[in-house]
């Protein structure tokens, strides 16, 4: 017994004294959190998967919400939402914690799984030589506020416990890919919840914590203060605080499938109903999911941000089994496009965090990690709003549009694939979106404004489907005054294919 108890005293005397600045963390708790983590995300996504954008502008009836069962969590394994965010750790995995801008876009450039959105136009942008640095800007992605990285960002803040200021480093960085401005904030305010969790457990804490890694006048940063306000007003009924979100900040999505309609992929908007849940559930796991899941529109992604935050707090032994039951028997199971199961993902993120936790000025002391905790800091300001916002929407079929040629009605606009054929939009504003579809059989066409050459470009899908409702073109910088645009189809095919088609269906005009 005595030789039991002074080697205890030694174990004791060989752990450091910590700093002020320091917090100590079992390995085998940090596992257990990143495996919650994990966890959590695929359990949050399987269960909204089938509401996903079905309730716009609604809140989910009651009756209306997909009934649980624990093998439901398999659905996981083909969502973007894990297999992309996984891919962009893998990037880490290969090059490193320095990983550049660059390096991210390499791996996104060659990406096969299907894209939507700001991810897509990124990726379209990048196989066109646009740099990675410059492929989630306004000039070249239409979808710069989307919520693509937001969904994206949750494997940043699984690998920086207490390390938010290192967090918002690695998005930076990431996040440029594909969005820009409040796109990357929700990437940023994502990861920075996650990484607060290690350590804090009060929700409203942990949305606090998100909130300061944003920079003040960003609209994403003055949503979620918005968010926390109302909370302090009507702490008990989360729809009063999701209609006063819907009058203030549900307004001016740009994203031209979107803009000026019920639809809304906006990042701050559906960040907002992450926070909804997280506020509102109060730490209860159920409750978290389908607060996130009932605010609507991405009702799949908002859940399993939530549910992925809140499954670091508890730890994933801790979530009730009724959740988390049916991962044991896919934790072996690789995801789609990546070579991760959530066995290896978790295994993967664990070691990435001791190596940012070490790079970071903590330490592995016997079975504990010890984190040299940061405070949360505002990442600078970026937004595109200077570029006005949508004021009209256009339609191919207006009195007012031109079409000379061969052009073939369609259900959404018009499609031509004859050179020479070419459709006219006149407008009074400071910018515009030309909207139509990528086609797997889509070529190039001409785009002139006020009667001079633009630039040329194509419609081509890359995929072997139609993706509807996207930017063909669209200049956002123009003098505020009566403009024309005009598309003139090429009649040719892209390199790689040899379709001619061109679809329009029209034009989002934007004003200051």
């Amino acid at each position: 017994m005595k030789l039991l108890h002074l080697s205890a005293a030694l174990a004791v005397c060989l752990l450091s004294t910590l700093s002020a600045q320091e917090k100590r963390i079992s390995l085998a708790t940090l596992r257990d959190k990143v495996a919650g983590g994990w966890a959590g995300q695929m359990i949050g996504v399987s269960y909204g998967a089938p509401t996903e954008f079905r309730y716009r502008n609604e809140i989910i009836p009651e009756d209306k919400l997909p009934q649980w069962q624990p093998e439901r969590v398999s659905n996981s394994i083909n969502q973007d939402d894990l297999y992309v965010d996984m891919t962009f750790a893998q990037v880490l995995d290969d090059k490193g914690l320095d990983a550049t801008t660059e390096d991210f876009g390499n791996m996104f450039r060659n990406a096969r799984y299907r894209l939507w959105h700001a991810n897509l136009a990124a990726r379209r942008a990048l196989k066109r030589g646009v740099p990675a640095s410059l492929s989630g800007t306004p000039k070249y992605n239409a979808h710069a506020n989307d919520i693509d990285f937001q969904i994206e960002a949750d494997f940043i803040g699984l690998m920086a416990p207490g390390l938010p200021q290192a967090s918002n480093d690695i998005a930076w960085r990431a996040g440029r890919v594909m969005n820009y401005g409040d796109g990357i904030y929700g990437g940023m305010f994502v990861s920075c919840m996650y990484s607060a969790a290690f350590f804090e457990k009060d929700p409203r804490k942990l949305v606090e914590a998100g909130l300061a890694c944003l920079p003040a006048r960003s609209e994403y940063a003055q949503t979620i203060a918005d968010v926390l306000k109302w909370h302090r007003q009507h702490p008990d009924d989360w729809t009063k605080n999701w209609n006063l979100l819907e009058k203030r900040w549900n307004t001016a999505e740009p994203c031209p499938e979107g803009a000026l309609q019920p639809f809304n992929i906006d990042a701050k908007l559906n960040g907002a109903y992450i926070a909804l849940g997280l506020l509102y559930g109060e730490g209860d796991f159920e409750k978290t999911i389908v607060i996130s899941t009932r605010a609507g529109q991405d009702s799949d992604c908002n859940p399993s941000s939530a549910a992925g935050i809140l499954g670091v707090v508890y730890g994933y032994d801790a979530i009730p089994v009724k959740w988390k039951g049916g991962i044991a028997a896919i934790s072996n199971k690789t995801f789609s496009y990546t070579n991760y199961t959530f066995t290896s993902i978790v295994d993967s993120t664990v070691k990435r965090a001791i190596a940012l936790v070490q790079k970071t000025g903590g330490r592995v002391e016997q079975d504990s990690l010890v984190v040299k905790v940061q405070k949360p800091a505002p990442a600078k300001f970026e937004a595109w709003n200077d570029y006005g916002k949508p004021a009209a929407r256009l339609t191919a079929r207006d009195p007012g549009v031109k079409r000379e040629g061969e052009w073939t009605e369609t259900k959404s606009g018009f499609v031509a694939a004859s050179k020479g054929a070419s459709i006219e939009f006149t407008f009074e504003g400071s910018g515009f979106i030309l909207v139509g579809p990528y086609l797997p059989d889509g070529g190039k066409a001409d785009i002139y404004v006020d009667g001079k050459m633009a630039g040329t470009i194509d419609s081509n899908s890359d995929e072997d489907v139609s993706k509807g409702g996207e930017s063909l073109y669209h200049a956002l910088s123009l003098n505020p005054a009566r403009h024309v645009v005009r598309l003139t189809v090429r009649g040719e095919p892209v390199a790689w294919a040899s379709g001619t088609k061109v679809g329009v269906d029209g034009l989002v005009v934007f004003r200051k």
